[in-house]
């Protein structure tokens, strides 16, 4: 199986070639660092110490706690952080700076897996979530490093399909060292996939371990002060296409009923950044651009967030959230990050992604769905008229984040007895 898995990733090699190049239209990172990718990264990183594997934007925020508290527990272990994604790598870069390394993870080709394990040569590696990559797995396993998979999550249609691949799955979760999930439920699965009870532990989900800093909570407060002291404020992040339309539409509407809302509006890629901003023109909103540094005037009535890193600063100006990817079949993004700010979260109802932290919002008022344009105009109005409903909701969602934190010291603690005494 293995073969066949490694001759069809050879094969595929100009496909791949041909939509890195591609994508690179839109977003010319992907023409750049390719020799990243088939391991070549003498100079980028330091030896012996810990890797850190987060496919995309999402896992690298959720490993944002993690990576600092391992730098401040293991201040002398070098960490290289690595991604598959140009915006991966922006947001490990801008998130980290120069206290760790990043590179591209190479692709799971044998000769690059081996030529990027001999530089970086890890002791612990850490792969976020669920990323398995067979010959990877079999080289870490085959070099004795141990292989942890963090805030590990694993749906009933994934699970499904994994099942499908019987005793190669079996043999490839045993060579992990230990699965961390997030829930009982997901760690079920696994266990039904072949993974042995002695590997897995639950842990909670990393995703509730995010605070707001002091530092950030004043500088949400002094941008507040410039953009819109007197004026309410809504914000749509994560948003995939066919829900700029959806948002910009619900913002025309609304500002029917209220003449001086401003809209923040954070497209999910980069490359849609040029998209939004030709929508908003052409709805004939008035707006600005964050990267052009300008403060809103009075008449501003749409900011596009078209710039990396600052999502947890813009969702504290905000009164209330939309969150996207929920609205089309994307599988939701984060809710716990305006939920941090103590402000309400809309969502449409694809939220697979957040399956588990999505249902704990709901239950407890943390959450209200909209499914349309209707429904986002009037869960928004109802929100914006009344400031005790508006806190009530803000209040429970950061209820449910506090009282699910934990995680990170829990995986910390399973952590310890692969890497070196700590000096108390």
């Amino acid at each position: 199986m293995t073969t066949i898995y490694t001759a069809l990733l050879y094969l595929i090699q100009p496909l791949i070639w041909l939509r890195l190049w591609l994508r690179g239209r839109k977003a010319p990172a992907y023409r750049k660092r390719w020799a990243e990718r088939y391991g070549f990264c003498t100079g980028k990183v330091s030896p012996g110490g810990i890797l850190l594997h987060s496919v995309s934007v999402g896992e690298t925020l959720a490993a944002v706690p993690l990576v600092r508290a391992l730098r401040h527990r293991y201040p002398t272990l070098p960490i290289t952080v690595t991604t598959m994604t140009p915006t991966g790598s922006e947001r490990a870069q801008s998130a980290f700076g120069k206290d760790v390394h990043h590179v591209y993870l190479p692709y799971d080709l044998p000769g690059a897996i081996n030529r990027f394990l001999n530089t970086a040569d890890p002791r612990l590696v850490i792969i976020m979530e669920t990323e398995l990559w067979p010959n990877f797995i079999k080289a870490l396993h085959e070099r004795q490093v141990p292989l942890v998979i963090a805030n590990a999550r694993l749906s009933a249609r994934s699970a499904k399909g994994y099942k499908k691949l019987g005793k190669f799955m079996r043999q490839l979760l045993q060579r992990i060292t230990l699965i961390a999930a997030q829930n009982e439920e997901d760690g079920a699965r696994f266990v039904e996939l072949g993974l042995k009870r002695s590997q897995l532990a639950i842990t909670g989900s990393l995703k509730f371990d995010i605070s707001v800093t002091p530092e950030l909570a004043a500088r949400a407060v002094t941008l507040r002060r410039q953009w819109a002291p007197r004026r309410p404020v809504w914000i749509a992040t994560s948003t995939h296409e066919g829900e700029e339309a959806i948002v910009l539409e619900a913002h025309r509407r609304l500002l029917a009923h209220f003449p001086d809302l401003l809209l923040i509006l954070v497209p999910r890629h980069p490359e849609r950044f040029d998209t939004a901003r030709e929508m908003t023109q052409k709805g004939g909103f008035s707006y600005t651009l964050r990267s052009s540094g300008e403060i809103p005037s009075s008449s501003t009535q749409v900011v596009i967030g078209d710039t990396m890193g600052e999502l947890m600063l813009l969702y504290g100006i905000a009164d209330l959230a939309f969150v996207g990817g929920s609205l089309v079949e994307r599988g939701g993004h984060n809710p716990l990050e305006p939920a941090a700010h103590a402000i309400p979260v809309l969502m449409g109802p694809h939220t697979f992604n957040f399956k588990d932290i999505c249902s704990k919002l709901k239950q407890a008022d943390g959450l209200i769905t909209v499914t349309d344009t209707a429904t986002l105009v009037h869960e928004v109005g109802n929100l914006l008229i009344d400031d005790d409903y508006r806190r009530y909701h803000g209040r429970h969602a950061v209820d449910v984040l506090h009282q699910n934190q934990g995680a990170l010291q829990r995986l910390l603690q399973l952590l310890e007895p692969y890497l070196p005494p700590r000096n108390h």
